[in-house]
């Protein structure tokens, strides 16, 4: 099930992908996605009984939250936009790494040398995955280097929201913590993209088919986890770094992109290697 998710995480970035080709905007984009995922969620946590009065104390941190999952969501898609999905979601899956060194930083965990081989592996295989050399690197960093950023940027905000759900955000449900940072993230794309006239909506029936498919695809993905990580041992949730695979694979299918066998071979290092990190810690 795990497995499914993320294979349906992935499926919402190669749809979003489309979309865009097709004339969609990043902020209609993630605007229409967080709008619907936030008002299923809305139904769901009614329907489940669910408080959904945030304390007064948590009402700012959930706030900053929001705005951090705007900047993630904003960010990871205008990398999707650029450069293929899979090589985004794996510039993106650093975000562990990131959020170790963070904690090892503030002091929350001490530094740990069993950490540094699979950061290491995992770069190295990153750097064979978006298809880096030595002799060809500032021609390749052209071509991908703004989308390789913006999935940076993703990740570096996703971190901090690791961090706030871990120590500030804890005693929150996780339903009614995602509730929040996705209708704030409703709310701030949906302003600024009406503001700046970004609110750009598909051009034919294949940009609408692209933009309802990749809603669909994160609701089941996000509704599917609340389920399923209660039920499983700490150790499997690592199937989720199933993603970027997912993704080369639908990317290969649906969209007609291709990758090197070296490239395809940094890709499941990069994943293993995060993997690793993930389950060594535990």
């Amino acid at each position: 099930m795990l497995l499914g998710v993320g294979a349906a995480f992935a499926a919402n970035h190669v749809s979003a992908r489309i979309a865009f080709d097709h004339g969609a905007s990043v902020a209609a984009s993630v605007t229409v996605r967080a709008l619907t995922t936030a008002l299923i969620l809305f139904v769901l946590m009614r329907f489940q009984g669910v408080p959904m009065a945030l304390p007064r104390g948590l009402r700012a941190k959930a706030l900053v939250a929001g705005v951090l999952i705007a900047a993630q969501s904003y960010s990871l898609y205008s990398a999707v936009a650029l450069i293929p999905p899979a090589l985004a979601l794996l510039v993106f899956q650093t975000s562990p790494m990131l959020y170790v060194l963070l904690t090892w930083a503030l002091g929350k965990e001490a530094p740990r040398w069993s950490a540094l081989p699979p950061m290491i592996v995992a770069l190295i295989g990153l750097a064979f995955a978006l298809d880096l050399h030595w002799h060809e690197l500032a021609a390749r960093w052209t071509e991908i280097g703004t989308g390789v950023l913006w999935a940076l940027a993703s990740g570096i905000s996703m971190v901090i929201v690791y961090y706030l759900n871990a120590n500030a955000l804890k005693p929150l449900d996780n339903r009614l913590r995602t509730f929040v940072m996705t209708a704030v993230t409703a709310v701030i794309l949906g302003v600024a993209g009406a503001a700046s006239d970004g609110l750009t909506l598909p051009r034919d029936a294949v940009g609408w088919t692209g933009l309802a498919l990749l809603t669909g695809f994160y609701c089941v993905a996000m509704i599917s986890v609340f389920f399923v990580i209660p039920r499983v041992p700490a150790t499997t949730t690592a199937a989720l770094n199933f993603e970027p695979i997912a993704a080369l694979a639908l990317a290969w299918l649906v969209l007609g992109h291709t990758v090197t066998p070296l490239q395809l071979a940094g890709a499941f290092v990069t994943v293993g290697s995060i993997a690793w990190l993930g389950v060594s810690k535990r």
